[in-house]
């Protein structure tokens, strides 16, 4: 573009009433951190405003939209590490999808602008935080996940390329064989049609050719092992890793395509013992394997689906004496689990549509998108600890398979209490594993009666703890009142005061409650003898970080 059209495009922003979220007006330069964070922002705010360019002007006042002038000068500026200031820029955008920078004299004043292009197939970030603009706000795109979901449906679907370089050859006999069998597993009236298709007609109705052409679901799903080479950037592997209680690696295996297969094979890797759900109470006592096969399944075919193949990650699953963690790269598009839970419907977006409608027609995951409500219920039904999802860590998902009962209670409860619903079950399990929940939902236990204790601290209730024979469990995670542990503290200094802190711990900590952690107990020692304290009752007559403790009526 002439300069005279660089004046234009910036008169043309200037004539809008106001700024929008693909550009922005600043009278001087800021940080080049908040640069570059405003670059990320107006990409991704071009992509979803369908606008081929996002902008960042400096030298107009934003408010007035007037031509104020800058000195400004980005061949100049140096950024972090007293590097130049656009090759630190342009390393910090991933993925970069170009941006220009021009000096402009306008007749009213020197302009200097910044061109991005617009997020195109995911969102953009700056050093591994990607940014967007809510009205003429930039804030952090974690926050807006209904902007995260919208960005990933913008542009290609990588699973749908084809991949001109392979051809059938390049397919695993064994895995289109199997292809075949699950094929007709989902669809059994179309059995001899499929006996009668030859393989290109069988595939394409299977979705996973293109019109007959080889695509990176192809390779994926039923490509040879050595057909991973094919995919350019991408990493197909699936890792698998057996870890003891000490985290000490013992044993390691890679699988690579064909992943229709990798089930199967991973399935032979992990070690599925078993267990004794209920070892003692009034209950008889029932073996059970500590994994559910389809539960593995599943989580291994949603690592496979929503994998973000352009990080060039690989998924991974480590096998603990306990337990299975299995993660992939990629964010977590529906946004949270307990949506996806509650809504029971296919995904409005899919990170790749291609591979997903494939795996479906395979039989490898849900038609109607409810796998993960189906593994939280065949937990619930098996009476484990359901899953869990952490989605704290950016580009990462990872659920966690507990191969062992963390509280009797909660798992007889399950089995005798079969009228629960599964939101009910979800708090309960957050609540044997010691996850804060929220008031509302406090609320919601303690009304029909499942929990009690003070919040955040909750525990079973009595009246369930009564039922399941674990009264004595109960007590000692309940506690006492507090004045025992006033009257407790009392009677000690009396009879051996003056008493010093670690005396009044050898008498209280092993009767406060044991779902109170260390520290905790502590704290709660220091709150009492406060209290008492400023109730006049005892007094310190030695230092704060030495006391002796005194009756207050003592000499």
């Amino acid at each position: 573009m002439t300069e005279s059209g660089h004046i234009a495009l910036i008169d043309r922003l200037r004539a809008l009433p106001t700024e929008t979220e693909w550009f922005e007006f600043k009278r001087n330069h800021h940080e080049p951190q908040l640069l570059g964070e405003y670059l990320s922002a107006l990409a991704n705010e071009a992509c979803l405003r369908g606008q081929p360019r996002g902008y960042l002007v400096f030298g107009i006042d934003n408010a007035t939209h007037e031509v104020v002038g800058t000195r400004f000068d980005p061949y100049t500026v140096k950024a972090k590490g007293n590097q130049d200031l656009l090759p630190w820029l342009a390393a910090g955008l991933r993925p970069n999808t170009g941006f220009e920078t021009h000096i402009v004299e306008h007749p009213d004043g020197r302009v200097v602008f910044f061109e991005v292009g617009p997020a195109r197939d995911q969102p953009i970030s700056f050093y591994g935080t990607a940014f967007v603009r809510v009205g003429s706000s930039k804030t952090e795109l974690s926050k807006h996940p209904e902007k995260a979901r919208a960005l990933w449906t913008r542009g290609r679907d990588w699973s749908g390329e084809v991949c001109e370089s392979a051809s059938l050859a390049d397919l695993d006999p064994e895995a289109v064989a199997k292809a075949r069998e699950q094929f007709i597993v989902k669809h059994p009236g179309q059995a001899d049609d499929v006996a009668g298709w030859d393989d290109v007609t069988f595939l394409n109705k299977a979705r996973v050719l293109k019109q007959g052409a080889v695509t990176h679901t192809s390779l994926l799903l039923l490509g040879r092992a050595e057909s991973a080479t094919l995919l350019s950037s991408a990493v197909a592997k699936i890792s698998w890793v057996l870890k003891d209680e000490d985290n000490r690696e013992l044993d390691y295996e890679h699988f690579g395509p064909p992943f229709l297969l990798a089930g199967d094979r991973l399935q032979k890797r992990i070690r599925n013992l078993m267990v004794r759900a209920l070892p003692s109470g009034t209950l008889f006592p029932q073996e059970i394997t500590q994994y559910d096969p389809w539960v593995i399944r599943e989580a291994l075919h949603n690592c496979i689906a929503h994998q973000d193949y352009g990080l060039c990650g690989r998924v991974v699953v480590v096998e603990f004496p306990d337990r299975v963690l299995l993660t992939n790269v990629g964010d977590f598009l529906p946004g949270d689990v307990e949506t996806v839970i509650r809504q029971d419907a296919p995904q409005a977006i899919y990170r790749n549509p291609f591979l997903a409608d494939a795996m479906v027609e395979l039989n490898l995951t849900d038609t109607q998108g409810g796998g993960i409500k189906r593994m939280f219920e065949t937990q619930r039904r098996r009476s484990f600890p359901l899953p869990d999802y952490d989605l704290t860590e950016p580009r990462r998902v990872a659920v966690s398979i507990s191969g062992r009962i963390l509280d009797e209670r909660y798992t007889r409860l399950l089995m005798e209490r079969t009228d629960l619903d599964l939101a009910q079950v979800m708090l309960l399990d957050r609540v044997q594993k010691s996850q804060r929940i929220g008031r509302d939902e406090h609320r919601r236990l303690k009304t029909v009666g499942l929990v009690e204790g003070r919040y955040p601290n909750l525990i079973v209730a009595g009246s369930v703890a009564r039922a399941t024979g674990e009264t004595g469990r109960h007590i000692r995670e309940r506690g006492f009142d507090k004045q025992y542990y006033l009257d407790l503290i009392l009677a000690l200094v009396q009879e051996h005061g003056p008493v010093s802190r670690s005396n009044v711990d050898d008498a209280l900590i092993s009767k406060l409650p044991d779902r109170l952690t260390p520290e905790q107990k502590r704290h709660k020692v220091h709150n009492l003898l406060q209290e008492l304290r400023r109730s006049g009752s005892i007094v310190n007559r030695g230092t704060r970080s030495h006391p002796e403790w005194f009756l207050s009526e003592a000499p």
